[in-house]
């Protein structure tokens, strides 16, 4: 019986070592072809631009917040309950409008991300599976993948970035 259990045991490592050497595997560096990309890069600065236009916006309408805020507390002495009560509404509202601005950046910077990238992220799918097509690659791996354990394929990274015409 424990003979039967080692034979099949080395059955089934045989057969799993010669499917494995049947298929042909390749990666590629995602990263470093997406980031060597110029549509890439230029939607980088564009979203960053972007980004940074929101944010000026939102610190010019907070720092006005804080400008008000300490006004109305150190006039808060001299003034009636009434006038006191209706700063405090104002400045709950103004600190409503600055959550609302932050949300609705976050909101456009995620549909201008998703426009932007789009393209960038079909136009390199499109690459892969052309090269893999191309030099008959059955798998390819992302080569920074943290599930990747063994990697002795080829490397389809400069493939990839000679499709896109990039060096």
């Amino acid at each position: 019986m424990k003979k039967l259990s080692v034979l099949f045991a080395v059955v089934v490592m045989v057969v799993s070592v010669s499917m494995a050497k049947a298929q042909k595997l390749a990666t590629v560096d995602l990263m470093g072809v997406l980031n060597a990309m110029p549509e890439k890069k230029k939607a980088d600065t564009d979203i960053k631009t972007f980004l940074d236009a929101k944010q000026a916006e939102i610190k010019k309408k907070a720092d006005a917040g804080q400008a008000k805020l300490k006004q109305y507390t150190e006039e808060a002495p001299k003034k009636t309950a009434d006038e006191n009560k209706a700063r405090e509404t104002e400045l709950q509202k103004l600190q409503e409008e600055i959550a609302q601005m932050q949300d609705k950046a976050q909101k456009d910077l995620q549909a201008k991300q998703d426009v932007a990238f789009g393209p960038i992220e079909k136009k390199l799918n499109d690459a892969i599976e052309k090269v893999a097509k191309a030099n008959g690659y059955e798998f390819i791996m992302d080569a920074n993948s943290a599930a990747l354990v063994y990697k002795s394929g080829a490397d389809a990274t400069a493939a990839v970035k000679k499709e896109l015409g990039i060096n």
